[in-house]
């Protein structure tokens, strides 16, 4: 989606009007600090003093919570309370808040405001305490609340309805009068997101999990269990059979989709490499999705917007979060997207060209015409920086140990070493200066450096640098003497590859977040930068940028936007897969393996198609099959 498009979208919403009904509910965070305890004289137990405590608005309140931080000026909470402390709170936060309380009506007996008391020492959340499992709606505060809905519904452009608790508003009474009242008010939009009784509110657009799809087309599904992607299509064309109406099924990490008669639309899922908490995710999602409906978009967009709001909420912990309307533009204005994770994440779903090791993730719908194609350089051409994180791994653990690193003891060092280890693991193929951010915040989580002697990440990234320039300086020496050959150092047949495109007048571009005048050095003591006549691009200048995202800009803005569906791109990390499909080129995975320089690397295979690769192969040692297959004729 385009910056400008956002923007728009995000302007509109403002001037909605917004019905949430449903389980209001208080959600209580208590960071106990226990050097504050004492035994107590009364039980002989040891107290958990709250050191700090803090209130926000869960279930139904969530919603209205998400729906105020983006601005929106009109948002009406119906629902109930009791006479409690945590009643008054919540109405106070709305207060607050802006959102409109005075439709929450307090029923004195048999009702206690739905409230979630969250311990937590250190970062480990204790058993939580619940309020309100007990409560029962009376018919008389049902039938107030549906009238008073009734009269503020034409005033709307939209209603949302929530069903967060078993205890809740919902039942079997209210539940009858609500579908008599989405009867009576045909033209009005309703949105049910409702955990127990989505297959009730006939007449509405609902919103769901693929679990919750799934088990109402009769299938068995526990809340872990994976729900496949043909499974969520199917079931969503069962239930836009029996409802008529749309719906959005959300998948986690793996985006969500729409229905309605125009079709189905999917939404990948977002990119996310900090550490999330995705209570409330949902919330979020319809919030967007219902704000941007109500603002006269398609459903599709809808839940596009849906996507950045939670996206931005699943990043902020201990609490449940919202997104503001500056939030919600900086991760969707250039979102980076998750593909064919399903694909991905299983081999076995895998169709290659016949008789090759070419697997095709993308079926083209014509032939390719590429005048222009882009190699990123370590990993898809050149392997002279193979080994990286034998230089990242040791590097990490003296920043992380810091003057600690000799006396640190065998326990301490191992932790570290494991730690180090993983996160590398699960960070590699990203951008070096987001593995740096990373680095720093495992430093302060180990606490063995003084906040004062912390570098930041520009810091520690050349550190790296430094070190493996080092490796690359030793192994082009013994190249240069001719110890160790150009076999030694490239992919199988990645020169051979480049000439032959080269010769069929493609016009060659190398890309690398290395120094340009280092990418340079290497192209040219390997032998292959003549053929690139020029178009070598590097890291320059401006060190506190992420350097592979600002070259492959450079690349691609030099080419022209009217030349965006003749280039391919041809890299093993997500970075260049991106960027190039952002821009409608083709993305080929080289999922290499650098240590032996010819076939596949399973886990770069996962992660280049989940940035988008287009098709995947292992090396260059197909050269006619591929040229054939990208329609490049000599």
């Amino acid at each position: 989606m385009k910056k400008e498009k956002l923007q728009k979208i995000l302007n509109d919403i403002v001037a909605v009007k917004i019905a949430v009904l449903g389980d209001f509910c208080l959600d209580a965070y208590w960071f106990i600090d226990e050097a504050m305890s004492e035994i107590s004289v009364e039980t002989n137990q040891a107290t958990r003093p709250v050191a700090q405590q803090r209130y926000s608005l869960g279930g139904a309140g969530n919603v209205t919570n998400n729906l105020a931080a983006m601005k929106i000026k009109d948002i009406r909470a119906f629902g109930v309370i009791g006479t409690d402390p945590f009643g008054a709170e919540m109405v106070r936060i709305m207060k607050e808040t802006g959102i409109q309380s005075e439709n929450l009506l307090i029923q004195e007996e048999n009702w206690y405001t739905h409230a979630y008391a969250k311990p937590y020492i250190n970062d480990a959340e204790l058993n939580r305490v619940d309020f309100g499992n007990y409560n029962h709606l009376s018919k008389e505060t049902a039938d107030r609340l549906i009238e008073i809905l009734i009269r503020e519904i034409p005033e709307v452009n939209v209603v949302i309805i929530n069903q967060q608790v078993p205890s809740g508003i919902h039942t079997d009474y209210f539940k009858k009068r609500l579908v008599e009242v989405i009867h009576q008010f045909p033209q009005k939009t309703f949105i049910v997101d409702s955990r127990n009784f989505n297959d009730y509110y006939m007449g509405a657009i609902r919103k769901m999990n693929d679990t919750e799809a799934a088990r109402l087309c009769g299938h068995t599904k526990k809340p872990d269990d994976v729900v496949l992607y043909s499974e969520v299509v199917s079931s969503a064309r069962e239930l836009f059979k029996r409802y008529q109406k749309p719906l959005f099924i959300t998948r986690g990490s793996k985006g969500s989709l729409t229905i309605d008669e125009t079709g189905i639309s999917e939404i990948p899922g977002l990119m996310i490499l900090s550490k999330v908490d995705t209570v409330g995710a949902g919330d979020s999602y319809l919030a967007g999705a219902a704000s941007s409906l109500a603002a006269g978009y398609d459903m599709a967009t809808a839940a596009q917007i849906g996507s950045f709001v939670a996206g931005v909420t699943v990043q902020k912990l201990f609490q449940t979060g919202t997104a503001s309307p500056e939030e919600i533009l900086g991760i969707g204005a250039d979102p980076d997207f998750i593909f064919a994770s399903e694909l991905a994440e299983d081999k076995r779903h895998a169709n290659y060209l016949q008789n090759t090791e070419i697997e095709i993730v993308t079926k083209w719908k014509e032939k390719p015409q590429i005048k222009h194609a882009i190699f990123d350089h370590d990993g898809t051409i050149s392997t002279l920086r193979e080994g990286w994180e034998l230089i990242m791994g040791p590097m990490m653990i003296k920043a992380i140990l810091g003057d600690k690193f000799f006396e640190a003891d065998e326990s301490l060092y191992q932790k570290v070493k494991a730690r180090s280890d993983e996160f590398i693991d699960k960070t590699t193929g990203i951008q070096t200066l987001v593995q740096m951010k990373g680095l720093i915040e495992l430093i302060r989580e180990f606490g063995c450096v003084p906040e004062d002697k912390i570098l930041d990440e520009f810091g520690y990234k050349q550190i790296y640098n430094d070190e493996l320039l080092i490796m690359v300086k030793v192994r082009e020496e013994k190249f240069l003497k001719g110890e160790l050959s150009l076999e030694d150092f490239t992919l199988k047949n990645a020169v051979p590859f480049l000439q032959k495109l080269h010769d069929a007048g493609v016009k060659l571009y190398l890309a690398s977040g290395t120094d340009e005048a280092d990418v340079k050095s290497e192209a040219r003591v390997l032998g292959y930068d003549h053929l690139f006549e020029g178009r070598i691009y590097g890291a320059v200048g401006d060190i506190t940028k992420e350097a592979k995202k600002i070259v492959l800009d450079r690349i691609l803005d030099s080419i022209g936007e009217s030349a965006f569906g003749t280039i391919a791109t041809f890299g093993d990390g997500p970075v260049e897969m991106r960027e190039t499909k952002k821009r409608d080129g083709i993305a080929i995975g080289i999922a290499s393996n650098e240590l032996r320089r010819y076939g596949l690397n399973e886990n770069k295979r996962t992660r280049l198609i989940k940035a988008g690769a287009d098709i995947i192969v292992p090396d260059f040692s197909q050269i006619p099959q591929l040229l054939s297959l990208l329609n490049i004729n000599l």
